[in-house]
């Protein structure tokens, strides 16, 4: 936005004269794709079948709450019923009183009753502990459940004293009760005896790898609940998904009853699209500052890490005596930094924060103004869920999102209707992963010896996975053939539920303080040696990384340079699963094995990202087994794109990523979530093939999704590839910022004969 259009000092600007100044404005007035108002929606209130106690009234009108929406009343009527239920409504809906309610209600009548909340991160365990303290705060105090924290960050005094006498309510996450409460049931006997309910909030975030993890350490706590005599229900909040009743059956492994329309009221929104001429950092940079000095205040979105601190520092250069009022916000942050920014953004000593997806859950940080999405996120979900940030307590809000050169980011510029008219996506999970089912299994039998003919043991996957644990002698067979245990003591230590590994500690040079974290994957492709860190605005070069130690050591630098991993892969194929043909091409799914390896490096300017350097690295390759589909690419095409003097090799690699890019249209994941490598001459096939993968071991779900829709996604392809303006191929066609090999060779008329 031009200078001239930013008033001197804070301000107390609105959403309309921000806009006003957006269009009219030279650098982006132009820019601009669409401008969509959303209006207002009216509260739809709603009433319980029976009446809420007089207590639970008294509290809700100390809340100034003097009715509920329907759908906070259809869910008290559903859990009073003993079902388990998802509601699936727009953030800032009213969900935390879905599960207060009846909680409350349960408790205030069972004293000697216990819940059980889980949230995906620390902070919203926080929020959620004031939130019940807030509401039951006017209860005399003998009757007021008491609700505690039980995380990393609990003492071992403090958790001593949770076990020998839980609080009816108990707030935790998925890792405490993977690793402290069902490891050691026997000293939660008490508290599992009394459970009646189990909370999990965010419950969108359980997706992927993770969700597969938790889809088992649910199933385990159902396993040891029914032990003490309990049968708790289950409420789950989420975010809109389009396979809420599908998402939620396979993480619980039971029916759920589900409500998806929200009675909550909302304010008026805009939704802007721009299509910057520059690089979208910059003017994200621009629209951020315009918007502080207008005393709006704003939350930005990037896409990475690096981006996150880079925008920071930028910003901060531009704002000058404001420059103190914004901050960057990303995982790999120490927990007592977070939590300084996640106050001051709370009482308005921050006006504006950079942030990752570390910000999109509904951690309380104040009524913010504006939302700027600096890339399209990936997803509709995740677009809508970090656009519901914004606009809380009824005030009018801005969605601003700032494309990048990304095929998907592109489509929805050329495309900006299909935003709003393309349903959510839909959640994908895989409990059948049988790398995961195996580490979990072993850890439900350390927890309690596995009896053969149990219910939850009976499925095909689950019986041939027992079979294989017997075998390797992961399980141990009792002599009479009845019971199943575990070869190991504590193995829930050795299970990660997030997927990526073991932690690497990152250090600061002189005392060996901490100074974020890393995971082991992303270690050796961004905090390999000489690679670039930022954290926090400043700029460190990395010395060492040390595997074994798992610590990685940097130093401070002052360099006009950033730095990107450059790798090889390969894939072997280990079983087909399906075979369909469509036109002349052959489409597979099935397992592969793949071989990631990180081989160098390359320097680029931060000033133009002119290549400066390549440096070859010697780091240890990753090799995983996965789920994948693959093409088959017959030799007549291959020949025929050679002989209009094409070059093939570049034809399949944007191909390749030309199918990656748009994936995400069709499935809930993000282009990082799965892999792709194509090879011209593949030697299991004896001809060429593209193989898309899922990047984890076992796979969980996404090309599976994506392989009963191959028509469509190659549809999309080459439509992305034929409506993109350029001449030889870009980021918003077939460029991948990914790529290893540094988006070479790449042909986009090969491609797109390919793809016809």
């Amino acid at each position: 936005m031009p200078e001239q259009t930013i008033p001197a000092g804070e301000g107390g600007g609105s959403i309309a004269d921000y806009l006003e100044a957006l269009k009219g404005s030279a650098s982006f007035g132009e820019r601009v794709v669409i401008h969509k108002q959303l209006p207002e929606v009216a509260a739809r209130p709603g009433s319980p079948a029976a009446p809420l106690p007089k207590r639970l009234e008294e509290l809700l009108a100390a809340q100034g709450i003097d009715s509920l929406y329907h759908h906070q009343a259809e869910a008290l009527d559903l859990a009073r019923a003993g079902r388990h239920l998802l509601v699936a409504t727009p953030t800032a809906s009213g969900k935390s009183l879905v599960y207060n309610l009846p909680v409350l209600e349960t408790l205030l009548a069972e004293p000697d009753g216990h819940a059980l909340y889980l949230f995906p991160l620390k902070a919203l365990a926080q929020d959620q502990q004031r939130a019940v303290a807030e509401l039951c705060a006017p209860l005399p105090e003998p009757m007021r459940p008491r609700a505690a924290i039980y995380d990393g960050d609990t003492s071992g005094y403090q958790r001593k004293k949770l076990r020998d006498k839980p609080p009816q309510i108990l707030i935790s996450n998925p890792d405490m009760l993977h690793l402290a409460l069902l490891a050691y049931h026997d000293r939660w006997s008490r508290f599992l005896a009394g459970l009646r309910y189990v909370v999990i909030d965010e419950v969108h975030t359980y997706r992927g790898v993770f969700g597969s993890h938790m889809a088992w350490v649910l199933r385990r706590l159902q396993r040891l609940a029914a032990f003490y005599g309990a049968a708790p229900r289950f409420i789950l909040c989420s975010a809109t998904i389009g396979n809420s009743r599908q998402f939620a059956r396979l993480l619980l492994g039971q029916e759920v009853e589900v409500i998806e329309e929200s009675g909550a009221p909302r304010a008026r929104r805009h939704v802007v699209f721009v299509n910057p001429l520059g690089s979208a950092a910059h003017a994200a940079c621009l629209l951020l500052e315009s918007a502080l000095r207008r005393g709006l205040r704003t939350i930005v979105y990037s896409q990475s890490r690096k981006m996150t601190e880079l925008i920071s520092i930028w910003t901060g250069a531009r704002l000058g005596e404001l420059a103190d009022r914004i901050s960057s916000y990303r995982a790999g942050f120490l927990p007592e930094e977070r939590r300084e920014i996640e106050e001051k953004l709370t009482d308005g000593r921050l006006l504006g924060v950079i942030t990752t997806s570390a910000l999109e859950l509904g951690i309380d940080i104040g009524s913010l103004d504006i939302c700027i999405l600096v890339g399209y996120p990936g997803t509709i979900m995740t677009t809508w869920q970090r656009g519901g940030r914004v606009g809380r307590a009824q005030r009018e809000s801005l969605i601003l999102l700032v494309a990048q050169e990304d095929a998907l980011d592109q489509h929805f510029m050329r495309n900006p209707e299909d935003f709003f008219e393309r349903p959510v996506e839909s959640a994908v999970l895989n409990p059948d992963n049988p790398f995961i089912m195996e580490q979990h299994l072993v850890c439900a039998a350390a927890e309690r010896p596995l009896e053969v003919d149990e219910p939850w043991l009976q499925t095909e996957p689950v019986r041939a996975c027992l079979s294989r644990l017997v075998e390797t002698a992961g399980l141990l067979l009792s002599a009479d053939g009845r019971t199943l245990h575990s070869s190991r003591r504590s193995p829930q230590r050795l299970v990660n539920l997030r997927g990526g590994g073991r932690t690497l500690i990152i250090r600061r040079p002189g005392d060996g303080a901490p100074l974020g974290e890393i995971d082991f994957y992303r270690s050796l492709r961004e905090t390999h040696p000489g690679a670039v860190y930022l954290h926090r605005g400043a700029t460190w070069l990395v010395e060492t990384l040390d595997l074994e130690a798992g610590e990685v050591l940097v130093q401070p630098a002052s360099v006009a340079y950033f730095t990107r991993p450059r790798g090889e892969k390969q894939t072997e194929i280990l079983a087909i699963e399906r075979t369909e043909q469509h036109g002349r091409l052959r489409c597979h799914f099935g397992r592969v094995r793949v071989t990631d390896r990180v081989v160098g490096y390359e320097r680029r300017s931060v000033r133009g990202h002119k290549l400066l350097a390549t440096v070859p690295l010697h780091l240890p390759p990753l090799v995983f087994e996965t789920e994948g589909l693959w093409l088959e690419i017959p030799d007549e095409l291959q020949q025929a794109v050679v002989q209009r003097q094409h070059h093939f090799m570049g034809g399949i690699h944007a191909l390749e990523h030309a199918a990656i890019g748009v994936l995400p249209l069709l499935v809930l994941c993000d282009r990082n979530d799965v892999g792709g490598i194509a090879q011209p001459f593949h030697e299991q096939l004896g001809r060429a093939a593209v193989f898309i993968y899922d990047g984890h071991a076992g796979g969980v779900g996404l090309t599976r999704q994506a392989f009963g829709q191959i028509v469509e996604l190659l549809e999309l392809a080459l439509r992305t590839v034929r409506e993109c303006g350029c001449e030889l191929g870009c980021p918003s066609c077939i460029h991948s910022p990914k790529c290893g090999s540094g988006n070479r060779p790449m042909d986009k008329a090969a491609a797109a004969v390919l793809l016809d």
